[in-house]
Order: structure tokens, then sequence, then C-alpha cells
């Protein structure tokens, strides 16, 4: 009788716990502005909690389809395609606070660069996967596949969203390591992105604002240098065992977008150093069974795109959690699983679920290896 393996049970628990502290969170710090803006202290918790659910149906359903369906041709180009056209569609969307990052339909949002990092990072996986060890030509095995990752970050650049295509840079760039891209190819590359990178910060004087108020926020403390210092008070008041849930005084109109970016410092506040750091363990927890996964899966492919997915998460909860404890300037990225925002709850949830199929799947192969005697 054929033995029937089941899905990284850790990761799972992991995941369920990050988005129901999430649920917690975004309730405490969303209640005064819930209030001001609807009526009700719990309107914004509630849009968050259906996007749980409809992002946990779609991570059961995608934990119990063969996550290799996704190597096909007819689904990857396709969503590449579908990628680029919300991210060209979203540019003509009605502007919020000045940005283009959002649809709007029946009084939901959806962001398509949340959907363009996942198929993002299926694509490379299966770039990687057809070319593995023979990644040592630069106009046949790197080029096409660069030319795609620049085309999504101008998309999302126009935005204007810098944040974002950080991560996604960070993410691909630590793909083609894993699968052998010679160090020589990476340093060409990072010497080319610093003219770019210099342009997209300096040049813009929004953003160079926000280098120098990162530098020295009481130089201007209720202007650029607010956020920051917001951020900061909100960190040192919560001590060891936190001000106590709810009981946050910094998400009281003081600390801006405290259910979004800036979740995590209400967490610090409320729960104190004992809660963020059980926050920061479970992210851990997360990379540790996602780079498991990946070390297990049975094929490229699998172990291309566990490591993709499993560093897209992990790299966007380190960013988040460095721009609250002012380790890094302002970038507006969300805290996976966490902060408010149903496109990145949802993706994030579906990437777990590809995650928890590769997972299964990695299990014959340890199965198989240790019967077969293996190493």
């Amino acid at each position: 009788m054929r033995q029937r393996f089941s899905a990284d049970r850790t990761l799972f628990v992991v995941t369920l716990t990050l988005v129901v502290f999430g649920l917690l969170m975004v309730f405490s710090s969303s209640a005064p502005l819930s209030t001001e803006q609807f009526g009700s202290s719990s309107a914004i918790f509630w849009r968050q909690l259906a996007w749980a659910i409809l992002g946990f149906c779609a991570m059961l359903v995608l934990m119990r389809i063969d996550y290799r369906i996704l190597s096909h041709p007819a689904i990857v180009f396709p969503g590449i395609f579908v990628a680029l056209a919300l991210l060209v569609g979203v540019l003509f969307s009605a502007s919020i606070q000045q940005t283009n990052r959002w649809f709007r339909v029946a009084g939901m949002s959806f962001q398509p660069s949340e959907y363009a990092k996942l198929i993002l990072v299926i694509f490379i996986a299966y770039w990687l996967a057809r070319r593995a060890g023979r990644l040592d030509h630069f106009l046949r095995d790197i080029l096409p596949a660069l030319g795609l990752i620049i085309v999504v970050v101008v998309l999302i650049l126009q935005e204007p969203d810098l944040g974002t295509p950080i991560a996604i840079i960070l993410v691909a760039g630590a793909m083609f390591f894993i699968a052998g891209l010679p160090w020589r190819y990476l340093a060409y590359l990072f010497l080319a992105g610093l003219p770019v990178l210099y342009l997209l910060i300096f040049r813009v004087p929004y953003r160079r604002q926000r280098i120098l108020a990162f530098l020295d926020p009481y130089a201007d403390p209720l202007g650029s240098g607010f956020q920051v210092i917001q951020s900061m008070i909100s960190v040192a008041t919560g001590g060891v065992t936190g001000q106590g849930l709810m009981n946050g005084k910094q998400k009281l109109f003081f600390l801006p977008a405290p259910h979004t970016d800036f979740i995590f410092a209400v967490t610090a506040e409320e729960l104190g150093l004992i809660g963020a750091l059980l926050l920061l363990s479970l992210f851990v927890i997360y990379f540790w069974r996602g780079w498991r996964t990946s070390l297990m899966a049975p094929d490229d492919f699998g172990c291309f795109l566990a490591a993709g997915l499993t560093l897209m998460i992990f790299c966007q909860s380190l960013i988040n959690i460095s721009v609250v404890l002012a380790i890094l300037p302002p970038k507006g990225i969300p805290l996976p699983f966490v902060s408010y925002g149903g496109s990145s709850l949802f993706f994030c949830l579906v990437a777990t679920g590809i995650l928890l199929s590769i997972s299964q799947r990695a299990q014959w192969g340890e199965k198989l290896r240790s019967i077969e005697g293996g190493p």
C-alpha cells in the first residue's frame, strides 16, 4: 500500500499563527482610524479577515495540487503576460495618495505588484530549472530573464514604488546565486545598478528627503523626520512586557500608517520586547522550514521555487522590521501576514500554499533517499 506523506505541519502552524497574530494587531492598531473613517472600530479588521479567509482557502487548495504544474509554459508565460498587463493598467487607475498602485473594485482594492512578485519568482524558478548548471553565458542564460525583471521593476517604479523593486532585485539575485551564477556577473550587475539607484534616490526630492530624515530625523522633527521619530518612540515605550493589547498611544494619530507599514512598532509598544521577539521568531522559523523545503525538493524547479518564495517573504519581513527600528530609511513595504493589506496577505498565503505543496513532495524524496541509502 502506498504511504501518503503530509505537508510541513510546522510551516502550516507558523503561518496560521502569523495570520492570527496579524489579525489581532490589525484590529488593535486600526481601531482609532477605522472609527474615524468608517464609524466602526472593527471595519478595517473585517476587511482583513475576509482576505485572510480567501487566502487560506487558496492556500489549502494549492497545497494539494502538484506544484510542478506551475513549471508548464502554458502557466508561466500567460501569468507573466497578465502581470505586465496589470502593471501597465494600474498606471491609468485612480490615484490614491498620489500613487497608482491599486485597482478599486466594489470597495475592495487589489495591488498588482504583489501578484507580479509571485509570478516573477515562479518564472525565475522555471528559467533556472531549465538551465541548471549552465549559467555561464550572459546573452543566452541571463539576459532574457534579466530583461523581464527590469521591465517589471521599471513598471512598478512608475507607480511610484521603490521598496518593492528593491525586494524583487534582492530575491532574484539570490535565486540566480543559488543556481550557480558566477560571482563576476553579480558584481557587474551590482556596479551597473549603483548609478541607477543613486538617480532614483538622490534625484527624486521626496526620496532624498527621506534619506536625510533617516540620517538626522531631529533636524525636522515635525516634518520629514516625524515618521522615524514616532516609530522609535513607539518601540521604546513598549519596554519588556509592553503597554498591553489595545493600550498603545502612538497609534492615536501620532504614528503614521500604524496598521500597515508600522504595525511592528505598535506590536513592540503594546506587547513589548517579548511580543516583538516572538513575532521575529515566527519569521525565523518560517524561513527555516521554507529553506529546508528548498533543500529537500525533489527537482530543480521545486528547489529554486521554494527558495525564492521563502526569501521573498523573509526579506520583506526583515526590510519592514528594519525600517521600524530605524535601521533602514522608510520604504513602504508591509510586514508579511501581519500588516493590513488584502493583496499582500492573499499572495503570501498563496506562496505558502505552494511551499506546502513542495514540502509534501519533498518528503517523498527524503524517504526514497533513506530507503536507497543515498545522501
